[in-house]
């Protein structure tokens, strides 16, 4: 896909009901394309939804949808769905998963399940998310955030921390990943990709203008990293990372600090943190997102909860055979053979 084609799909989805999101932008899908998927750029109902498409052996096709369709309303379904459903069969698929940012809501859920989809478990890191309004100014932005954030930034700026974007490059490319495997030892490490799949994720964000990295330093020395991402009048924090044998304290609220102000400088007006414990288990001492969750509330109290993914079969006896097995020994399998994740 080329650059041009890629920005007038990105503006397609920003168009949609839901203001777009970067998980459907073309810049992604593109990526995708290291891990085997081939993306699909398809209208449902008049709807731009990017779809991803990979071969599971023995059933066919099966198609992603991340954190699409772009909907605010469970009814936008009732066109998209069947539109969606006969473009499916006509690629060999037997089944969707689609992740839709609708609150989580019993009504909603409900009225999902309605048009015969599944529930079944999110992808995409922020089914559960903290969102910060940065439409105001930035006085009114940095006094709408909690105390602690504030106080954290201020600390870091008195403390000599040093943050902003920086220029894409194998080096700098090279520092961030370097820190994400510093950051993920012993916690998160299996979930890591490949460094040539981020780097290219961050390339071709870069390249289109819709992404950057961010360092935070202390005397020249990269304590605290981040990549950041948008798409239309939404941004959202992906990657980041930290040194973990030198703790600066600030360091990665500053950080996170800049990329409001970056995104903002390009009419974002909402940030995404991208990703918390449920809002109900967001004090519970012992989920793994714990401390992140403790991190991103800092700066908004306030956690959304979408519903999910959900699954729409198409092959009965086929997507019941790949929820009791298929999926489990899918997603091992290609582990095991390319130590990354399937999805």
């Amino acid at each position: 896909m080329t650059f041009n084609e890629m920005l007038a799909w990105d503006k397609k989805i920003a168009a949609n009901p839901d203001g777009g999101s970067v998980f459907q932008s073309a810049e992604l899908a593109e990526t995708k394309r290291l891990g085997g998927w081939e993306p699909l750029y398809l209208t449902c109902g008049n709807t731009p939804v990017t779809v991803l498409q990979k071969p599971v052996r023995y059933l066919g096709n099966f198609w992603y949808v991340p954190k699409g369709p772009g909907i605010t309303k469970p009814e936008q379904l009732a066109t998209i769905v069947p539109d969606l459903r006969t473009q499916a069969l006509d690629h060999n698929v037997f089944a969707i998963k689609i992740e839709p940012e609708l609150p989580r809501t019993m009504q909603i859920l409900h009225a999902v399940t309605a048009y015969g989809l599944t529930p079944t478990r999110a992808i995409q890191p922020n089914g559960s998310t903290v969102l910060i309004d940065i439409a105001p100014g930035e006085h009114a932005i940095m006094a709408s955030l909690n105390q602690k954030a504030r106080h954290a930034i201020n600390r870091a700026l008195r403390d000599g921390v040093t943050a902003s974007p920086v220029i894409f490059s194998p080096q700098n490319a090279k520092i961030m990943y370097d820190l994400l495997v510093q950051t993920a030892a012993g916690r998160f490490e299996n979930s890591l990709r490949p460094y040539e799949y981020y780097y290219k994720f961050w390339e071709t964000f870069y390249n289109t203008n819709r992404g950057s990295l961010f360092f935070a330093s202390v005397n020249g020395e990269v304590v605290s990293a981040a990549f950041a991402m948008y798409l239309g009048k939404k941004s959202t924090y992906k990657d980041g990372a930290s040194v973990r044998d030198k703790q600066v304290y600030g360091a990665s609220h500053l950080l996170q600090w800049e990329i409001i102000k970056w995104m903002k400088a390009r009419g974002c007006t909402q940030h995404d943190l991208c990703g918390t414990p449920p809002s109900d288990q967001i004090n519970n001492t012992s989920h793994p997102l714990y401390g992140i969750g403790r991190f991103k509330t800092s700066f908004n109290k306030h956690v959304t909860d979408y519903i999910g993914a959900f699954d729409l079969p198409l092959n009965t006896l086929k997507y019941r055979l790949w929820v009791q097995f298929g999926e489990r020994l899918t997603l091992r399998a290609y582990y095991k053979h390319h130590h990354q994740s399937w999805y």
